[in-house]
């Protein structure tokens, strides 16, 4: 079957154990890591963890990604649909609150299968936000909270530093669709998440004017409270980065204060990640952990 997973439709054959495709990845699963993450935001890490699975692959090119070597280099493992759903499993028993599907866009039909069955625990999909509204259709009652990012509202940004000048359509078509699915953010007793939106954007440098974009979009889209939103502060430079000049240096204490008080300003509930998380040990250790 031609692959038509991601907005990209580039209709290549992807078949187990020969990767194609703008992915450049097999219709199997690619992992590299599948473990319990404490990074993600509180009410998904939580006490005891988000159970990650990292996929390898993506289909986004972006130029600063600090996964690149899963998502741009193919680092990873193939795994059946069988062995997908022991691992999450197995994360389940590690005493996990949740599964966290980290860049699962490409593989949507194998874990799909994979959650054929119903899981004891919320199904987390963490994606770009590259998204396309058929392929979230079919995840339908499959997944419980939305982790995507919206990176973009500038088409031009958008192609530049990831490749996608349909970037903010695609994302905001995607978004919406999740809320339609899920509705309202609802915790449990613990202050877990059990369902929702939880939308990000990354600041970059420079990138002000663009985070305030999205802000007022998530503000002017969606009724005080039924989205979460996390503005992330942890950029660093990596992967390509050093090509794009404006963009090779680490973030301005005075660009996150001023992003965050933006956010404040607009009533968002939700997250603001401390300049100080701009270190490279939230980059996990990619070395196939329970794959």
């Amino acid at each position: 079957m031609l692959c038509t997973q991601c907005p990209r439709k580039c209709n290549a054959e992807r078949l187990p154990g020969h990767p194609a495709g703008v992915c450049a990845m097999p219709d199997l699963p690619v992992v590299a890591r599948c473990a319990p993450h404490m990074w993600e935001e509180p009410p998904i890490s939580g006490s005891r963890g988000a159970g990650t699975v990292f996929f390898s692959g993506c289909s986004l090119r972006c130029v600063f990604c600090q996964n690149s070597v899963i998502s741009q280099e193919g680092f990873g493992k193939e795994v059946s649909v069988e062995r997908l759903r022991e691992m999450f499993l197995e994360l389940i028993g590690q005493g996990c609150h949740n599964i966290d599907l980290v860049t699962p866009t490409h593989f949507a039909y194998a874990i799909a299968q994979a959650l054929a069955e119903p899981l004891p625990v919320p199904v987390v999909w963490n994606s770009g936000g590259y998204d396309s509204v058929e392929t979230l259709q079919m995840l339908e009652g499959k997944v419980q909270i939305y982790l995507p990012d919206l990176k973009y509202l500038d088409a031009a940004r958008a192609e530049r530093y990831s490749a996608a000048p349909d970037y903010p359509e695609v994302a905001k078509a995607a978004i919406l669709e999740m809320v339609r699915q899920v509705g309202h953010c609802v915790t449990d007793s613990e202050g877990i998440l059990q369902k929702g939106v939880l939308i990000r954007h990354l600041l970059l440098p420079g990138g002000l004017p663009e985070a305030k974009a999205v802000m007022d979009w998530v503000a002017d889209t969606f009724p005080a409270g039924e989205v979460w939103f996390s503005l992330m502060s942890q950029y660093i430079p990596m992967g390509r980065a050093g090509e794009y000049p404006e963009i090779n240096r680490r973030l301005r204490h005075s660009e996150a204060r001023a992003a965050e008080e933006y956010m404040s300003a607009l009533g968002l509930r939700g997250f603001a990640q401390d300049p100080s998380s701009a270190d490279g040990v939230y980059v996990p250790n990619f070395d196939l952990t329970g794959v």
